[in-house]
C-alpha cells in the first residue's frame, strides 16, 4: 500500500512539474525580445534621440533670445577744466552704470543651408530608424538560432532518454536469462556498458539544454524564470515565388534601403554646402534699459534711458579662400561614392538571395529525405528488437539498430531545425522577416 502511495505521489509530482512549465512559442518569444531585448532599447534611444534632433527646436528656424545686465562702479581722482576757465578737482570721485537688456536675434534668410540642414535631419531620423529595424530583424534571426537549439536539444533529450530506457529493458531481460541460464554474464556487462553511455549522453545533452536556455533567456532580456519549455513544432510556408521575392528584396531589403536613404542625405549635404555661397540675412531687435550715476564732474548728475531698437543685417563671405569649394567637391564625390556603393550593394544582394533561396530549398529537401530515413531506421530496430528477443539477433545487433535509430533522429531534427533558421534567414534578405507570423 505505501509503494502504491508512493508511486502516486511521484507521478502527480512529476505531472505538476511537467505543466508547471512556462511554454515559451515563437511569437511570444518574438514579443519578449522586442520589448526587453537590451540590443532593442539601445536602438529605439538611438532614434529617440534622432527624433529629438529633426524637431523644429534644432532646426535653426526658431529665433534667439537674450537678456543681458551688468553694473559697473567706478572711484576716480577726476580734475575738469571748463570753458569759462573754472577748474575743479575731485578726489574719490563715484559714478555707476547699470543695463539690462532683451535681445532678439532672427535669421532670416541664410542661403538655403538652413532648410537643406533641416531635411538632413529628417532623412537621418528615418535612416536610424531603418538601423533600428535592422537590428530587430538580426536580433529575431539570432533569438530563434538559439530558440531552435533548444528545441533541437530538447528533442534530442528525448530520444536519449527514450534510447536509455530501452537499454535498461535490455539489462532487465539479460539479468533474467542469465540468471535462467538462456546467455552469458558478457550479455549483462554489455547492457550495463551501454546503460552507462547513455546515461552519459543523456546528462551532457541535458547540461547542453540548460545552457542553450540561459543563452535564449538572455537574449529575451533575462525575462524568463529558469523552468521554461519551447515549441518544437515547425511550420514551413512553400508557397514561395522566387522572383517574387528577388524584387521585394530589391524594394525592402533593409541594407538596400539604407544606402538610398544615404544618397538622399548626400545629395542635400551638396545642396547644403553651396548655400555658403549666398549671403546671410539677420533681424535683430533689443529692448533696454541703461542707467548713469555721474560724478560731480558732469554736466548731469543722472541719466536713465529705456527704448526699443532694431536693426538688419546682411553678411556675404564673398571668398573664404577656397573653403566652400572644396567642401561642396567633397560632399559630390561622397554623393558618387555612395551611388557606387549602391552599385555594389545590389550585385550582393542577388547574390546573397540566389543563395539564400538554393540553401533553404535544400535543407527543406534533405529535412524531408532524413523524415524518411527515421522511419527506415524506426522499423530496422523494431525488427532487430523482435529478432533479440527471439535470439535471432545479437546484442551487438541489437545494439548497432538503436544506435542507428537515435543517430536518424538527431539528424532529422537537426535538418528540421536548419531549415526553419534557411528560411528566417531567406527571409529577412528579402525584407518580409518582420512580415510574417512567426
Amino acid at each position: 500500500m505505501n509503494i502504491k502511495v508512493f508511486c502516486i505521489i511521484a507521478l502527480l509530482l512529476s505531472q505538476i512539474l511537467l505543466y508547471g512549465q512556462e511554454i515559451i512559442t515563437p511569437n511570444k518569444a518574438v514579443q519578449l525580445a522586442l520589448e526587453n531585448n537590451y540590443g532593442i532599447k539601445l536602438a529605439k534611444t538611438d532614434v529617440e534621440i534622432a527624433q529629438n534632433n529633426a524637431s523644429i527646436l534644432n532646426s535653426g528656424y526658431l529665433p534667439t533670445l537674450t537678456g543681458n545686465a551688468g553694473g559697473t562702479y567706478n572711484l576716480d581722482n577726476t580734475e575738469a577744466e571748463f570753458s569759462d576757465g573754472r577748474v575743479t578737482t575731485l578726489n574719490g570721485a563715484e559714478s555707476s552704470r547699470y543695463s539690462a537688456s532683451l535681445d532678439l536675434n532672427y535669421t532670416l534668410f541664410d542661403g538655403l543651408g538652413r532648410i537643406y540642414n533641416y531635411k538632413q535631419l529628417k532623412e537621418t531620423e528615418q535612416l536610424t530608424e531603418m538601423q533600428a529595424r535592422e537590428t530587430i530583424e538580426n536580433t529575431i534571426v539570432q533569438l530563434f538560432t538559439i530558440y531552435y537549439s533548444v528545441a533541437e536539444l530538447k528533442e534530442n533529450t528525448n530520444a536519449i532518454n527514450q534510447t536509455l530506457s530501452i537499454s535498461k529493458d535490455r539489462l532487465v531481460r539479460s539479468e533474467y536469462q542469465f540468471n535462467y541460464g538462456q546467455s552469458t554474464k558478457l550479455a549483462v556487462l554489455n547492457a550495463e556498458v551501454d546503460i552507462n553511455n547513455d546515461s552519459i549522453s543523456l546528462m551532457n545533452s541535458q547540461q547542453q539544454l540548460k545552457n542553450f536556455k540561459r543563452d535564449l533567456n538572455l537574449v529575451l532580456g533575462n525575462t524568463l524564470n529558469e523552468v521554461f519549455d519551447v515549441d518544437t513544432s515547425v511550420e514551413f510556408k512553400n508557397l514561395y515565388d522566387k522572383e517574387l521575392l528577388l524584387e521585394k528584396a530589391k524594394a525592402n531589403n533593409i541594407s538596400l534601403l539604407q544606402i538610398d536613404k544615404s544618397i538622399a542625405i548626400n545629395k542635400l549635404g551638396v545642396k547644403s554646402q553651396k548655400s555658403a555661397y549666398l549671403p546671410t540675412i539677420g533681424l535683430t531687435g533689443s529692448y533696454g534699459w541703461n542707467k548713469n550715476n555721474n560724478n560731480a564732474a558732469s554736466f548731469v548728475a543722472v541719466s536713465t534711458n529705456t527704448g526699443l531698437s532694431g536693426g538688419l543685417n546682411l553678411s556675404w563671405n564673398l571668398f573664404d579662400g577656397g573653403r566652400t569649394v572644396t567642401n561642396v567637391k567633397n560632399a559630390k564625390i561622397s554623393l558618387e561614392a555612395k551611388t557606387i556603393q549602391k552599385e555594389q550593394q545590389l550585385v550582393t544582394l542577388e547574390r546573397d538571395f540566389k543563395n539564400a533561396w538554393e540553401d533553404f530549398q535544400n535543407k527543406l529537401s534533405i529535412y524531408k529525405l532524413q523524415e524518411e530515413n527515421i522511419e527506415t531506421a524506426r522499423n530496422n530496430f523494431e525488427r532487430t528488437e523482435e529478432k533479440f528477443k527471439l535470439g535471432q539477433a545479437t546484442s551487438i545487433e541489437f545494439r548497432q539498430a538503436q544506435l542507428n535509430l537515435l543517430s536518424a533522429e538527431f539528424n532529422k531534427n537537426q535538418a528540421k531545425y536548419l531549415a526553419k533558421i534557411a528560411e528566417l534567414q531567406m527571409l529577412q534578405i528579402s525584407g518580409e522577416l518582420l512580415n510574417v507570423d512567426f
